[in-house]
């Protein structure tokens, strides 16, 4: 078997297994980790654009799949991001003083697995019914561990989901009754201005708008990764709505390039620096913890379809793809730090305010330093990975004259700076050391590991590049590379 089909069956696999064994569950990670570990190695050692079709079914009938430079880093970082976060949560699901498996610890291992199975499939996948899967997949494991912290966000985040799916589900129908074929590689080459074609792509965009959470269509988020357990809510911010986002790329810059509108680029490019400067304000409003760092990702989110319009653009496009794919990568690794850190830093407090935190950064250096490194790389200061991304995009948008997308990824992080230092700051105030509890060491390792990822991928920029510049998009222009020494 091809790793492309083995990095979608086993995860599934062990959603099977973690089924199956009860109270050995939480050990399956052990396993788990080095086989996708070296799943993701070989898939990022296979030539750029590197395809495999399931069962070795000619197309249209086959679903492909492919390991273009977007995939492989957007599965690369799921990788590292998703063994990080199960490390840290077997002990977060930890079983009860008397040995038996807790009932969020049964249910949050297979939801695991499906997540990642379900993220893979949808990074690697160029079939759009596939991709629907995909979704739901993702979908159904999220709301589930949504449910696990609050069942009324649960079930706003399900009812919101199921119109997103359902708007996506009818565009799907509409292109195979249009041209009998769902394939994206194949669609590029059929692909005709008609009212269907059109219809497709704009209640598709909608859906996948939802799923990924941008702005307006936001509302499910904050509450559900707000009150999701700290791994949960990791998982949800990091890797589910970088799922709908990469399909929303397909779409757009792949299968229809040839008949999308600069002024549909333009309104998703409006939408982002909306979401940019909205969630940034709603942050900076929340006194609640994962609050703020839930409207985060709403303002993270934002610099991705603000994106758009400069990679659809000649001028700079290569460093605007580049700077947009390696700003996904960072934000999930710095997320899923952030929420790990506020997860162990509210435990110890017993609280959720941001006052609470007073004086935590005597009593946990290492937890508070992970928090710290993340806003490194959200706010987008050197050497961080995401300082590479927004210089990447900053550039692009100087060099094509886009002056109101460089105002807002200025402003956005200086803003992000401003909801940021907010927590931090509370947690050197004043002169007396809180008593917390003693936390396991690998608990406290997860986060900081995470960052310092995040922080140390700076570091690799050209090489990101590289990668990213392979992937295949006919609306592009050359893929350069973009020196960033």
């Amino acid at each position: 078997m091809s790793p492309l089909d083995l990095l979608v069956a086993v995860p599934l696999a062990l959603m099977i297994a973690a089924l199956l064994l009860g109270t050995w569950v939480r050990w399956l990670l052990l396993t788990a980790i080095p086989v996708m570990a070296g799943l993701t190695v070989w898939l990022l050692l296979l030539p750029e654009g590197s395809a495999h079709v399931v069962g070795d079914w000619n197309l249209p009938l086959g679903v492909q799949l492919r390991a273009d430079g977007v995939a492989q880093l957007m599965v690369g970082a799921t990788a590292a991001c998703a063994s990080i976060v199960g490390l840290y949560a077997l002990h977060e699901f930890a079983p009860g003083p008397d040995r038996s498996e807790t009932a969020h610890g049964y249910a949050f291992w297979p939801l695991f697995y499906l997540l990642w199975g379900g993220a893979n499939a949808g990074f690697l996948s160029t079939d759009l019914f596939n991709l629907y899967i995909a979704l739901e997949m993702v979908s159904l494991a999220a709301v589930a561990m949504a449910a696990m912290g609050s069942l009324r966000a649960a079930l706003r985040y399900f009812v919101i989901a199921l119109v997103g799916s359902l708007a996506y589900l009818l565009g799907v129908a509409l292109l195979f009754a249009n041209y009998a074929t769902v394939d994206v590689t194949l669609l590029a080459e059929m692909a005709r201005p008609d009212l269907a074609t059109k219809t497709a792509l704009a209640v598709m965009t909608a859906g996948l708008l939802i799923k990924a959470a941008v702005f307006p269509l936001h509302g499910w988020l904050p509450p559900a990764h707000a009150a999701a357990p700290a791994p949960a809510s990791a998982l949800l911010s990091a890797i589910v709505v970088k799922v709908g986002f990469v399909i929303l790329l397909r779409l757009w810059f792949e299968a229809f390039p040839a008949i999308v509108a600069p002024a549909g680029l333009e309104v998703l490019g409006w939408l982002g620096a909306l979401a940019v400067l909205y969630g940034s304000v709603q942050a900076i409003r929340q006194d609640s913890l994962k609050a703020l760092v839930a409207y985060s990702t709403v303002a993270q989110i934002g610099y991705l379809l603000l994106a758009f319009p400069l990679v659809a653009t000649a001028a700079g496009s290569g460093g605007a793809w580049a700077g947009m794919t390696i700003h996904a990568i960072a934000h999930m690794l710095a997320k899923a730090a952030m929420f790990l850190a506020a997860g162990l830093m509210l435990k110890a407090v017993n609280g959720h305010r941001l006052k609470d935190l007073h004086g935590l950064a005597r009593a946990m250096p290492l937890t508070v330093a992970a928090f710290g490194l993340a806003a490194v790389s959200l706010m987008g200061l050197p050497p961080s990975a995401g300082f590479i991304a927004k210089f990447l995009l900053l550039e692009a948008a100087v060099e094509q004259g886009a002056v109101f997308a460089a105002a807002v990824l200025i402003v956005g992080g200086l803003m992000a700076a401003v909801y940021l230092f907010n927590p931090l700051a509370w947690t050197f105030a004043g002169s007396d050391t809180p008593v917390v509890e003693a936390t396991a060491p690998l608990r406290t390792a997860a986060p900081l590991a995470l960052a310092l990822l995040a922080v140390s991928l700076g570091f690799a920029g050209q090489a990101m590049v590289d990668v990213a510049a392979s992937a295949t998009s006919a609306r592009l222009p050359a893929a350069v590379a973009v020196d960033v020494r």
